[in-house]
């Protein structure tokens, strides 16, 4: 029996000594990837519910309801190019000042990159939240109910946020090509601002206009372009990123938390090509509305999504790759020297006399008046992908500012993604300045000199 056991280990030992080589192959392909695979470009996609729950004080009303399709707060990590890349979209109103930097401290630290390397930017539906910690400690310090400002949910979405990104980065995947393509949107957009004979300012053409005559005026000056951009690991595509100009109300003040209708028109191309994690970023919408096309009868909703969605989906039909290298994308950021609007620090004495509504839409730019006596500045940054080029601005800026963005770079695929930091609220041309009218006139915190200092900034980003 001793003989017998010797014979079977010597076997043994043979057949292990033999089949060495075959699992240290096997060892290396799990554990250690080749040098190629650690060298390339990864993606990571993250998209978790951004809805707040019954009760929640939205921007302007209590919410009471739910809608089918919630708020979602999404986006990528761009891996391999120098520290990671983090964009992100959330179907809030805005986020500004203080609540910008608590968004971007979180995800830098998710991604494992700095907070300069990450934008957080809303799509601006006006049934959802607003975030800022700096209104919300103002008035809080003086006694007064934060209302729209109060943050517990806020910051438990960054703190979901937070998680998400972090295991996203455990099932990144390869990307090779990036997807460029546009197509015309039909019937969406128009330009909000009427000027008579005389160039001045004559009237407003809302999200929802129910004046005929308004209505029946022609689209004005707009970008009719959607933009697609997209992100592949060969013929498999990960992730599409869409931009278009115009504020995304069909009708609103329901108390109801909705995404609006480029909320429905992203499900819908979702549904379409559900292998990729869609994300929409409203472009230089800030005076641009769907007003021409919606008098605000609620099935307008789903035919402005429909529109919208066909848009994308002749943009995704026209798409067209490129291979990419690490060496092909970068990033760029410039601040910016806000001139600030001088009334804003009149609104120091109207704390106790302003209603919730006023509050909403002006106490942010406080907000930014200390934090730029401070020393705080607002970044403008800029993606490049191969022949790609996404800029990502503060505020509500105009059209014009998208459009110049395009015409400073004929050479390449330029898209272009508003409201970022919400501080600044409209960001306007100089012109509009003198023109008169709501958002120059009343709603924008800063002057017409910041015409010449934002296209400075594009000029010096897109010449990088």
């Amino acid at each position: 029996m001793s003989g017998l056991r010797k014979e079977c280990s010597v076997i043994l030992l043979i057949i292990f000594i033999g089949l060495m080589p075959v699992f240290t192959g096997s060892s290396n392909a799990f554990c250690a990837p080749d040098k190629t695979q650690a060298s390339a470009l990864h993606l990571s996609t993250f998209d978790i519910d951004a809805t707040p729950p019954i009760g929640t004080q939205l921007t302007y009303d209590r919410e009471i309801n739910k809608w089918d399709l919630g708020l979602r707060a999404k986006g990528i990590v761009i891996i391999g190019a120098g520290q990671p890349i983090v964009l992100c979209a959330v179907d809030w109103i805005g986020i500004a000042n203080d609540g910008q930097d608590a968004f971007k401290e979180a995800l830098a630290e998710a991604a494992g990159t700095i907070p300069g390397r990450v934008v957080v930017h809303t799509v601006h539906q006006h049934d959802s939240p607003e975030c800022d910690f700096g209104a919300e400690k103002i008035l809080k310090d003086l006694g007064l109910d934060p209302g729209c400002f109060e943050s517990t949910f806020q910051r438990e979405v960054i703190n979901r946020l937070k998680t998400a990104v972090k295991q996203s980065m455990e099932h990144q995947q390869v990307f090779t090509h990036i997807g460029m393509g546009e197509a015309k949107v039909y019937k969406v957009a128009s330009n909000r601002r009427i000027n008579g004979p005389d160039g001045k300012f004559l009237a407003t053409r809302y999200s929802s206009t129910t004046d005929p005559k308004l209505r029946a005026l022609p689209e004005g000056l707009i970008d009719p372009m959607v933009s697609l951009i997209s992100f592949w690991n060969q013929d498999k595509p990960l992730a599409v990123l869409s931009f278009y100009a115009t504020h995304p109300q069909s009708y609103y003040r329901t108390g109801v938390a909705n995404p609006d209708f480029p909320g429905l028109a992203r499900f819908y191309r979702q549904l379409a090509v559900p292998q990729a994690l869609h994300i929409h970023f409203n472009g230089a919408g800030g005076n641009i509305t769907a007003g021409k096309y919606n008098d605000g009868k609620p099935e307008n909703r789903d035919i402005l999504a429909r529109q919208l969605a066909d848009g994308m989906k002749r943009a995704w039909e026209a798409t067209k790759k490129q291979p990419v290298s690490p060496e092909a994308i970068n990033w760029a950021s410039e601040p910016i020297e806000l001139p600030l609007a001088k009334n804003i620090s009149d609104l120091e004495g109207k704390l106790k006399t302003m209603d919730h509504v006023y509050m909403a839409n002006n106490l942010y730019k406080l907000v930014l008046l200390k934090r730029t006596q401070a020393g705080k500045k607002i970044n403008v940054s800029c993606l490049s992908a191969g022949n790609a080029r996404v800029v990502f601005l503060p505020g509500e800026p105009f059209v014009e500012y998208q459009l110049g963005a395009k015409a400073m770079r004929p050479d390449k695929f330029v898209a272009v993604a508003g409201y970022g930091d919400y501080a600044t609220g409209y960001i306007c041309t100089a012109a509009a300045y003198s023109e008169g009218g709501y958002e120059s006139s009343e709603a924008s915190g800063v002057t017409a000199e910041i015409e010449q200092r934002l296209m400075a900034v594009l000029h010096k980003l897109l010449d990088k």
